[in-house]
C-alpha cells in the first residue's frame, strides 16, 4: 500500500503528496460507515469529513450515498490531492475540499452525518517527518477538540463514525460522556482471527432523553489461512478490485 496510487473498483486515490496512505483498516471503516448510512439515505442529505487526507472516506460515501459531503484538510498538499482525486471521480459535483483547519473554521451548515479518521497517536514517540507527526500526533487535532467540533457542527438527529485505535476504548467513552453524546454502535477490529483487536470503529450520536442500547460486534480482516473473512469481503465488495 505504499504505491503512488491505490485503484478501487470505481475510483482511484493517488497519494503521492498525503503523508497517510490508504490503509485496510481504514478502507474498512469507510465501507462500515457507508453501509450504517446507506440505511437511513432518505434523512442524510450532507457530510461531513474531518480531516480527509486523500479524500479516501469522502468518496467512498459518495459511491453510494447521494449526499453533499464537505471535506476538511488543514494539509495543503494533502487538500490539493484530495482535491485531485474527487476531481477525477464521477461525483466531483457533490464533494468539496476545504482547505482549512476544522478547530477555526465556520462551518456553513449542520451536517446529518459527520465522519473522522482522526490523529492516532497522542503523547507518543514522534517522527521526524512535519506532516506525518501532524497526521498523526496532537499538533493537529486532539480527541476532545474533535468531539467538540462534531458537537458543535452535527445536525439533532445526526449520526457521526470515528475509527480509533482499541487501546482508547475506554478513553474514547469517557470522552463521549463528557461532551454529552450517545453510543450507537462500537465495531472490535482485529487484524485476523488470530489477533487481538487493534482498531475500533464506533457510531454515535447526540444524547437525548431516551435510553439508548450499544451494539457491540466484531470483525477480523483475515481468517487463519490469511484469506479474506466473508464479512470483510461482504463490506468491501463494491470497493476492492479483486473481491
Amino acid at each position: 500500500m505504499s504505491n503512488h496510487f491505490f485503484q478501487f473498483k470505481q475510483f482511484t486515490i493517488h497519494q503521492d503528496h498525503c503523508a497517510m496512505k490508504v490503509t485496510t483498516d481504514a478502507s474498512l471503516f469507510g465501507a462500515w460507515a457507508e453501509e450504517s448510512v446507506r440505511s437511513r439515505e432518505p434523512g442524510v442529505r450532507n457530510i461531513l469529513d474531518i480531516g480527509t487526507g486523500t479524500g479516501l472516506l469522502s468518496l467512498m460515501l459518495a459511491q453510494r450515498i447521494n449526499a453533499d459531503i464537505d471535506a476538511i484538510e488543514i494539509d495543503e498538499a494533502a487538500a490539493e490531492q484530495a482535491i485531485e482525486n474527487t476531481e477525477a471521480s464521477a461525483w466531483k459535483e457533490r464533494i468539496t475540499v476545504i482547505n482549512a483547519d476544522a478547530k477555526n473554521y465556520s462551518f456553513p451548515k449542520k451536517y446529518d452525518c459527520i465522519i473522522s479518521n482522526p490523529p492516532f497517536y497522542e503523547n507518543e514517540l514522534k517522527s521526524d517527518n512535519i506532516k506525518k507527526n501532524i497526521a498523526h500526533h496532537n499538533e493537529g487535532l486532539l480527541l476532545p477538540e474533535l468531539l467538540s467540533i462534531i458537537k458543535n457542527n452535527l445536525e439533532h438527529s445526526g449520526m457521526f463514525f470515528l475509527l480509533l485505535p482499541y487501546k482508547r476504548n475506554t478513553e474514547i467513552k469517557d470522552l463521549l460522556l463528557q461532551h454529552e453524546f450517545a453510543l450507537s454502535k462500537m465495531m472490535l477490529v482485529s487484524q485476523s482471527i488470530n489477533h487481538d483487536y487493534f482498531r475500533i470503529m464506533i457510531s454515535g450520536k447526540l444524547k437525548t432523553g431516551e435510553a439508548i442500547e450499544t451494539m457491540i460486534d466484531e470483525i477480523s480482516i483475515k481468517d487463519d489461512k490469511q484469506q479474506y473473512t466473508k464479512e470483510f469481503t461482504e463490506l468491501l465488495k463494491d470497493y476492492y478490485l479483486h473481491l
